[in-house]
């Protein structure tokens, strides 16, 4: 609120939210240095002396990420100083590991220069979504076009003609040499229509059925978005055969319905809707059937969890602090680079490095959890909420799954995994966080008038004690506060 349409008599107060953007600087080079350490020490480790290259390819690295640095600065100065540099020593650990196990087979090859520039396009997307959208509740008024784009993406590797198989599941499409994973910019899209729509129906869907103990269940007839979701992800898991996507997108708007509502009959519902599909997907399909095998009873069958085996041995191997870059062997697991990258950072840093990989990871969902909280608006709050969460099960779902806490998904690692969609698609998403931590954390001017507090006055928080007066010509009623006095109202 402007000075200019305060009311009369209030006084203005500016709410000053320090930037941090000089620390956010620093915590970014301490970052570009840790992913470098990696690849410096694999090289050392290997060959005995520093890449010729070491000082063109330190000086690109942290000249990227130094701008996206200050297109933060510019365009978007008091979002969140921390979430940047995790997500910077995210992707420059995972570069340096992609790096070191393409020097394990003969001929070397290079799929590190190819995420790096990977790397390069997703830092341009995140620069542009800071530059452009600078209003993110302008989508709000889509939810059901966005949904049904999101869906659209989510089934379009089952279009004959452009849907590729690849390990046996149908998730990549191809159009001429290029090749995709819709289902990344699909949780963008669902997410941005999952707040859309539950800001405008949770009242609704708010709204209590039947009790069955302390919890209240929602009305059968509002079980309708639920169950249009969970047959959307039943349709991925049968037909693509791909369950983390189908496990990531459920839970993303079964968690999104909860914080929506605050009903804790929803995620019951969706807990069971899950079940009963899990069941019925371990009966009639072959797919989830070898993912539950492979993680009860690995060794039963050496050849068919040889990615599962040689994980488990990998981060056995390395222990607690690791081989050292370099000094492991964590090419000899299957796909180490893409699903299997985290076993390969456990053998070579060890547990502690693996903890602090996931410590990264959770400090990103926290921080964004907290803009949410700090958000006043109800639909950036949901979204930054979903963003979050979109992290949180992502990681959880696909470093559960080599742990084997949980059977294994073939999710990506966000932003260390190899693979072009999932990291384009990622920077995105910290680009809208960043935009909605601007807007929550953004000086607000407000009206504090000394007769009628507002909503940002903490005095309004205070329990009212109401002392009522006689009626009489000219008597007010005055309302009074515990250690302060909010004012009167004229009788």
């Amino acid at each position: 609120m402007s000075s200019a349409t305060l009311p009369t008599g209030a006084a203005t107060r500016l709410v000053v939210y320090r930037k941090r953007r000089n620390v956010e600087l620093l915590m970014v080079l301490l970052a570009c240095l840790i992913g470098l350490g990696g690849w410096l020490l694999t090289e050392i480790n290997l060959y005995g002396h520093a890449p010729t290259s070491w000082m063109r390819v330190s000086l690109l690295w942290i000249g990227m990420s130094v701008l996206c640095h200050l297109v933060v600065r510019w365009r978007a100065p008091y979002a969140d100083p921390l979430i940047l540099p995790c997500v910077v020593a995210l992707n420059g650990l995972g570069l340096a590991m992609i790096h070191r196990i393409d020097q394990i087979p003969d001929p070397i090859r290079h799929d590190a220069t190819l995420q790096f520039v990977w790397t390069g396009l997703g830092m341009a997307l995140f620069a542009a979504v800071i530059v452009f959208v600078r209003d993110p509740r302008r989508l709000q008024r889509f939810p059901y076009l966005l949904f049904i784009a999101g869906v659209a993406l989510l089934l379009l590797p089952l279009m004959p003609g452009i849907g590729v198989e690849t390990m046996g599941a149908n998730i990549w499409i191809r159009i001429g040499p290029m090749s995709f994973q819709p289902s990344e910019v699909a949780k963008i899209l669902l997410a941005l229509a999952f707040a859309a729509y539950l800001v405008e129906k949770r009242e609704v869907l708010a709204l209590s059925g039947f009790r069955l103990g302390p919890i209240q269940f929602p009305r059968l007839r509002d079980l309708g978005p639920i169950a249009l979701m969970w047959v959307a992800c039943m349709l991925v898991l049968v037909f693509q055969n791909d369950l983390g996507t189908a496990l990531l997108f459920f839970g993303l708007f079964v968690i999104m319905l909860y914080v929506a509502t605050e009903r804790p009959g929803w995620p019951i519902v969706g807990a069971l809707l899950m079940v009963i599909g899990g069941i019925g997907a371990y009966l009639f399909t072959g797919h989830v059937k070898v993912r539950v095998s492979s993680w009860l009873h690995p060794f039963e069958n050496y050849e068919q969890n040889l990615q599962v085996i040689s994980g488990q041995f990998g981060m056995a191997w390395g222990g607690l602090t690791g081989r050292g870059w370099g000094l492991g062997r964590p090419g000899l697991t299957p796909l180490a680079k893409s699903d299997f990258i985290s076993a390969a950072i456990g053998e070579e840093v060890g547990l502690f490095g693996l903890v602090a990989v996931v410590m990264l990871y959770a400090f990103i969902v926290a921080r964004g959890l907290r803009m949410s909280l700090a958000s006043h608006d109800p639909y950036l709050k949901l979204l930054a909420c979903g963003l979050s969460f979109t992290f949180a099960l992502q990681v959880f779902a696909i470093i559960g799954g080599v742990t084997r806490l949980l059977p294994l998904t073939g999710l990506t690692t966000p932003f260390m995994s190899q693979g072009g969609s999932s990291m384009i698609a990622n920077w995105t998403i910290i680009g809208a966080m960043m935009v909605i931590s601007h807007h929550a954390r953004r000086p607000v001017e407000t009206a504090i008038s000394l007769d009628e507090p507002t909503a940002t006055d903490l005095r309004a928080d205070e329990t009212q004690l109401l002392t009522a007066r006689p009626a009489t010509r000219g008597a007010t009623t005055r309302a009074t506060t515990r250690g302060a006095t909010t004012g009167g109202v004229t009788a």
